[in-house]
């Protein structure tokens, strides 16, 4: 069994996951239960890889991913009041994640799925809260966290002028060649129009800045706000995985949104939300 990364879980509550017959049981118990306490447990149920009492299928064993237990399980792992999941949505996704010639399994260490983590930083003195993009990667036998992106609206706006194309006044002559770029001190004069005077292609690298700030001082960790995933290893399917705190069945880390999309729409996707890969 492959390293479980210790890291990943101070971010979530440590408590022995079961799924246990839950028609048999009543009240608090079978409330504990139902609940999907963490992520990793959320992908056992998805693949149909654990018994109702909580223990490990592994293959070769019978209940491994047995369809009929895949299929209750899935079930239960949707968010049941969430306003932008229709029933016909979450009925094809099941029927497409249980397809009998292709199957849809989720895998951990895999690529295909991130964390959004949004957390609360000092800036300057002030409170703010930046995003950070988390993914797995392998780290000789192990795997680990790390962090792949970050976006922060302050550094965003630094670069509002990168490819505007109205702009007459902000630019380097084509001609400073001969002058060994002596007006260079335009651009430098009035540092925030300095980002007129990039090529239309540059990319800032906010992950860059973040760290410049941090080992500068200017930024200091505060605290964890809000954890959630995005999946996308089930083929022309995106879904989203968020924590629910209530005091029912229907909680813990359940699937809060679901959309049915192609490859390419895929990359939109996650272009839409980070630089991952």
């Amino acid at each position: 069994m492959r390293n479980f990364i210790w890291a990943f879980l101070l971010f979530f509550p440590i408590l022995t996951f079961s799924q246990g017959s839950i028609g048999s049981l009543t009240g608090d118990e079978s409330m504990f239960y139902a609940q999907t306490k963490q992520v990793n447990q959320f992908f056992l149920r998805f693949n149909g890889e654990e018994d109702v009492q909580g223990k490990r299928y592994y293959p070769g064993n019978p209940g491994y991913r047995e369809l009929k237990a895949r299929k209750k399980y899935l079930n239960m792992l949707f968010d049941n009041s969430s306003p932008v999941i229709s029933p016909d949505a979450k009925f094809v996704f099941i029927e497409d994640a249980l397809n009998k010639k292709n199957p849809a399994f989720l895998d951990f260490y895999a690529k295909g799925w991130f964390a959004e983590v949004t957390a609360s930083f000092l800036y300057k003195k002030e409170k703010v809260n930046i995003i950070l993009y988390l993914k797995i990667e392998k780290q000789h036998e192990g795997y680990k966290w790390v962090i792949s992106d970050v976006y922060f609206d302050r550094f965003q706006s630094w670069f509002t002028h990168l490819s505007d194309t109205t702009n007459l006044k902000y630019f380097i002559h084509p001609m400073s060649h001969e002058l060994d770029f002596m007006n260079l001190h335009k651009a430098f004069k009035e540092p925030e129009n300095l980002d007129f005077y990039f090529e239309k292609e540059y990319k800032p690298d906010m992950t860059a800045l973040f760290v410049m700030e941090m080992k500068n001082g200017n930024l200091s960790f505060l605290s964890v706000n809000n954890v959630k995933f995005h999946v996308f290893q089930v083929p022309n399917w995106y879904f989203e995985l968020s924590w629910f705190n209530r005091n029912e069945v229907n909680s813990g880390w359940l699937i809060s949104n679901v959309l049915r999309v192609n490859e390419q729409e895929k990359k939109n996707l996650m272009r839409n939300y980070t630089h991952v890969n």
